[in-house]
């Protein structure tokens, strides 16, 4: 059975970020364990892709149930799922989709603020609201914002430092409403990660700090989008 909650959030260390591997069924689950894996991560795009699928909520809701429960239950390290938008824009609907959720035996969500299927992103008053409802789970809610995102997949410029005070603004507002974990994809300016790291909120929770979590989240998503250069380095050596 996966790990616990506080085991997950005791591997937030300062200074020696967790790394998050993405998987997508029990198998892919148990071959990055077997690697030495402390901690797994679903990812929606290949769920989705695996099984026939688009991204962006198109997998029925049910079959992410049953394949979060079949990967906690075949794994003893913690396991977190990429719920994208919780499947309703209601934080109530939201909130008691990710209960469901926790009942898998995940011990953590990633949580977006983009509309999905929509041109934009939830107003962060509105996101907050989100946020605090699915918090109200009991899992980890890895908040992520796409401010940088949506104009990197556009064609746009994804390091775009005018975009930043809106990310520290849903940054503060998220961690306020109980995310625990801070998500910034598309940015991939050791700068422009620097200071999203640098003025990022700290809370306090088994020890985790919101700057190192922050670095670790930034960090990942260089390896997304600049696999041949960084695969075979370690996102730690990097924080």
């Amino acid at each position: 059975m996966a790990g616990s909650f506080e085991t997950f959030a005791a591997l937030h260390v300062p200074g020696n970020p967790v790394v998050l591997y993405n998987i997508w069924d029990v198998g892919s689950a148990l071959a990055v364990v077997k690697a030495g894996a402390k901690a797994l991560a679903t990812g929606s795009h290949p769920v989705a892709d695996a099984n026939g699928w688009p991204d962006g909520q198109q997998v029925p809701m049910d079959f992410a149930f049953a394949n979060a429960r079949r990967i906690a239950e075949a794994v003893d390290v913690p396991l977190t799922v990429d719920f994208e938008g919780a499947y309703s824009a209601e934080p109530e609907e939201g909130g008691e989709n990710v209960r469901r959720l926790a009942d898998t035996g995940a011990v953590g969500c990633n949580f977006e603020d983009q509309e999905i299927g929509g041109p934009g992103l939830h107003p962060i008053k509105e996101q907050a609201a989100r946020v605090a409802a699915v918090a109200g789970s009991g899992l980890w809610v890895n908040a992520r914002t796409d401010v940088f995102l949506r104009p990197l997949m556009a064609g746009g410029n994804g390091n775009d430092r005018s975009l930043l005070p809106e990310a520290l603004e849903r940054a503060h507002a998220y961690a306020e409403a109980g995310g625990n974990s801070l998500f910034v994809p598309g940015v991939s300016d050791p700068d422009l990660i620097a200071e999203v790291c640098a003025a990022s909120p700290e809370a306090s929770l088994f020890g985790s700090n919101y700057k190192d979590v922050y670095a670790f989240i930034v960090l990942i998503l260089v390896l997304v989008f600049r696999p041949q250069g960084l695969l075979g380095e370690r996102v730690g050596d990097r924080a």
